[in-house]
């Protein structure tokens, strides 16, 4: 029997070409015959709102409703910062953590001022992922994974984007931000939820 593995195409539910961009660069570091692609007309269809209360439901509607539109398998990622002292917050909240439109800054500094006080396992935290493929409006495959780390007091490091320049990971001993590409890549929630929906199409 071949070993060669037929080229797959996955439509991302998004009109962000640099989420793409991270996708299409996890698929090639993993040596995966993957074709992503933008769900074309994205923005012209009607938009589904992301008011479930966990990642998995957010994740599964937004897939499940956009695979409606498209013949083809789509899939959508819902991602975000869990700290437990906090009951949880960011949490799917995370992108809105400091309101419609806050900056990346301005969402740091919220929750900063949140854990102003805490310490040692107080600021524990964890980035979660969870990744949904569907295909007319039926879920094929739910994934997630996790990544441990603490809450800084400090922003460190020019990469990334969102919390990560305060999101220290022990086993680097870096924040997210601070991490080259390839690292993050290897280490991150997203990147490692995304492994894993390969291993599950594989």
């Amino acid at each position: 029997m071949s070993s060669e593995r037929t080229t797959k195409r996955l439509y991302l539910a998004s009109r962000n070409p640099g989420k793409l961009r991270e996708f299409q660069t996890l698929a090639e570091a993993a040596g995966r015959k993957l074709e992503l692609e933008l769900l074309p007309g994205f923005v012209a269809l009607p938009e589904y709102e992301e008011s479930a209360p966990t990642f998995a439901e957010n994740s599964a509607g937004k897939a499940m409703h956009y695979s409606r539109f498209c013949n083809a398998a789509v899939f959508a990622d819902d991602s975000g910062l869990v700290i437990p002292a906090l009951d949880g917050a960011p949490g799917v909240l995370s992108a809105r953590y400091a309101g419609p439109g806050a900056s990346h800054e301005q969402k740091i500094a919220k929750l900063l001022s949140e854990l102003q006080g805490k310490k040692g396992a107080e600021r524990a935290g964890y980035f979660v992922c969870v990744i949904t493929v569907a295909k007319k409006g039926r879920a094929m495959a739910v994934v997630s994974e996790k990544v441990d780390g603490e809450i800084l007091d400090n922003p460190r490091g020019s990469g990334g984007f969102g919390y990560d320049p305060v999101f220290y990971f022990p086993a680097l001993g870096k924040t997210f931000a601070e991490l080259a590409a390839d690292e993050k890549n290897t280490f991150s929630h997203r990147g490692r939820a995304f492994r894993r929906l390969i291993e599950v199409l594989d």
